[in-house]
């Protein structure tokens, strides 16, 4: 987290709150998808994803991946590549 949170412009970041999961997402814990979210949020895709042709992200759904090309995802979430590990 400390990592992160100057990636997107803030002094301190933190997980949402389980119970303020779905409320806020529409997803529920395990089916947290960076692509087809009800409402834009900020993605961030640590660097060392680029070192890969695909990779798997959640389809949405508890226990359900999807594999996608990296530079796929990256246009989706706006190019969001850091350091974040």
């Amino acid at each position: 987290m400390k990592k992160a949170a100057p990636v997107c412009g803030d002094k301190k970041i933190e997980m949402i709150k389980e119970k303020e999961l779905l409320p806020l997402t529409g997803y529920i814990k395990g089916g947290c998808s960076p692509i087809g979210m009800k409402k834009h949020y900020p993605t961030f895709i640590d660097e060392t994803a680029q070192l890969f042709d695909e990779i798997s992200i959640s389809a949405g759904v508890r226990g359900m991946q999807i594999m996608i090309n990296t530079e796929d995802l990256a246009k989706i979430v706006e190019n969001n590549f850091a350091d974040l590990i």
